[in-house]
Order: structure tokens, then sequence, then C-alpha cells
């Protein structure tokens, strides 16, 4: 993480983004690839003016080695939140600890796993991840 933000900062662009997936879910509903929503996304960030990087790539510093991987975080906003995207039945522990993984390996405080294949964002749709980065922030 680059610029130190506070907590009520990116809570607030949590909103911000939770409000961009919402505004797709309410245009395009369940049921679509999640490549789909995941482009829809990018655009509604550009309109809301929310700096993102798509698909990023994230390498292990693995013993003192950078080892370049396949991983890659579906959305990196701010420098400070990575979004994970679902498109699927039931969102499972596997996706959890992916979304936990990412926040650790990015260094960022804050995540967002996002499922779009629900019937609201919202109540059953979206889990939010802190770890300690994020405890610490004023």
């Amino acid at each position: 993480m680059k610029n130190i933000l506070t907590k009520k900062q990116i809570s607030a662009l949590e909103y911000e983004v939770t409000g961009a997936c919402i505004e797709i879910h309410q245009m395009l509903g369940p049921g679509l690839l999640e490549s789909v929503y995941h482009r829809c996304l990018e655009r509604e960030l550009q309109l809301r003016n929310i700096y993102y990087r798509s698909e990023y790539v994230i390498d292990i510093d693995y013993k003192n080695t950078v080892i370049n991987t396949a991983l890659r975080a579906d959305l990196l906003i701010e420098n400070c939140l990575v979004v994970e995207l679902k498109s699927v039945d039931a969102i499972h522990p596997i996706f959890e600890a992916q979304i936990l993984t990412y926040m650790k390996l990015l260094s960022v405080p804050k995540g967002l796993l996002i499922n779009f294949n629900c019937t609201n964002i919202i109540y059953n749709g979206k889990k939010t991840f802190v770890n300690e980065l994020y405890r610490d922030l004023p």
C-alpha cells in the first residue's frame, strides 16, 4: 500500500465499489459469466473515477526470490482494496482463503468477495474481509 489511508476512507471506497456492483446486478441480474460482470465493473469504476488495476498479477517473494506466478487478483482498487468476483451457486471456504491470501501477498488491508449469482448483493452476494493492516490504520 503506497498511501496511508484511514479506515474511514477505505470504508467509503468499499461503499462506492459495492454501489457499482449493485448497479450492475440491478441492470443485468444473476446468471451471467463472471467475465461479463468483471468487464461491466471495470466500466462502472471508470464512470465513477475510481482507480483500479484489472487482473493484477501477484508475484510471490519466496525465500528472497521473486517468483512469477499465474495468480491474478480480479481487481486491485486504489492500491488498498482487492476485489474477487464470482458467479457461482455458493461461496466456498476456498474462495475466502483465496482473497485473504491475496490481501496478504498484496499488503492491502481490505478485500471484497462479490458473487453476482445471487438475489441481492448486500444480503447474500458480498463478503468483506480485513486483516491486521486494517486494524492498524487510523
